[in-house]
């Protein structure tokens, strides 16, 4: 079976990740071919399992689509029976690209494109989609009451340790994919794996809080909170009714997520300096997680308020880009510039800047 994916797929691949995710249609295209193609496979597979969750249909509903889906992660020469199924059923509560992507027309061939990768490559898509789809299911089933609850009409994650592990489920499962696909492609060395592996969990749920601090607004109206329970009954749950929020309990949100993107900085700089392709996509998603939340610090009075709207520009974007592009192979500059970022953001937060890395 050839590395390199056809043309088709390759196109398809592209027109599909810029229409689910500005961020990461970015990300992929700056690491080697046709690792390039594996991540984008392996995202949008994620963008499936993400969007059976985030359909507002019952669980039971979503909990059939999961066993199919688990299908098609092993047998995915099933994907037309699959796909005709799901043809017939609505999606609601999905953007008009994300429904397309669970149609036969549109969907087929991501996973005709996944069936094409090398065992090797599609052995970790497969592990790690499926441990996402099994703790996005147990966080949606209102029969469980020791990992999420309900409090009034939202569901959430009881405890801080049940917001880290569902972080884990839904991204820190996709840096696990991600590191296992990079050491395989670019031949990491066992020390250097070792490390990475480490530091992917820490990478996922950096960029997994970062947005959920992003998308608290929306998330409450789809009726889930996922900043833990026993955070939100120290101030009798006002964040989900969008008022009467301390600024104190937001820089404790604010500073947890600050400390998991700093963890993530020794991920970047353990990668291998000659994979300079995954250095600089790590570092485009390291980043914009930065400026997000520097962006929450100096928006502070309006996060969670009905004005709750953090979101950074194109432009800010773009600087992330390039910025992760100059300075890729330079320890150094990285370092630097999470120290600035840490100490801007605490300055913001009127708090002492932590240690340097």
């Amino acid at each position: 079976m050839s590395d390199t994916l056809p043309p088709e797929q390759h196109t398809y691949l592209a027109h599909y990740m810029k229409g689910v995710s500005r961020s990461f249609s970015l990300v992929a295209p700056e690491v080697d071919s046709p690792l390039e193609d594996y991540l984008a496979t392996a995202y949008l597979i994620c963008r499936v399992v993400d969007n059976i969750e985030d359909t507002t249909q019952p669980f039971e509903w979503q909990q059939a689509r999961f066993a199919e889906l688990a299908e098609l992660l092993d047998y995915p020469q099933k994907a037309e029976a699959v796909l005709a199924n799901w043809d017939r059923l609505a999606w609601p509560g999905l953007t008009d690209s994300e429904k397309e992507l669970m149609t036969i027309k549109d969907g087929l061939m991501l996973w005709q494109t996944y069936a094409q990768i090398s065992d090797v490559y599609r052995a970790p898509i497969r592990h790690w989609a499926g441990v996402m789809a099994f703790g996005m299911e147990r966080s949606g089933n209102p029969t469980t009451s020791d990992y999420f609850f309900t409090q009034g009409d939202v569901r959430l994650p009881l405890l801080e340790s049940d917001y880290d592990l569902y972080c884990f489920y839904v991204a820190g499962t996709v840096g696990r994919m991600i590191t296992e696909l990079a050491i395989q492609f670019y031949d990491v060395g066992d020390d250097s794996a070792q490390i990475l592996t480490d530091g992917s969990d820490a990478c996922g749920r950096a960029l997994q809080k970062t947005n959920i601090v992003k998308d608290f607004a929306a998330d409450l109206e789809r009726g889930v909170c996922y900043l833990p329970g026993e955070w939100l009954r120290e101030i009798d749950y006002a964040p989900l009714k969008l008022r009467n929020v301390p600024s104190y309990w937001k820089k404790k949100v604010l500073l947890n997520v600050v400390a998991e993107i700093e963890d993530s900085v020794d991920y970047v700089l353990a990668m291998p300096k000659t994979a300079v392709g995954y250095r600089r996509a790590g570092l485009m998603m390291m980043l914009p997680a930065f400026e997000t939340i520097l962006l929450a610090a100096r928006l502070l009075p309006d996060l969670f308020t009905p004005n709750h709207a953090v979101k950074i520009s194109r432009k800010k974007m773009g600087q992330c880009v390039l910025r992760a592009r100059k300075m890729a192979t330079d320890d150094e500059a990285i370092q630097a510039y999470a120290r600035d970022m840490s100490r801007q953001i605490r300055s913001e937060l009127g708090m002492v800047a932590a240690g340097a890395h």
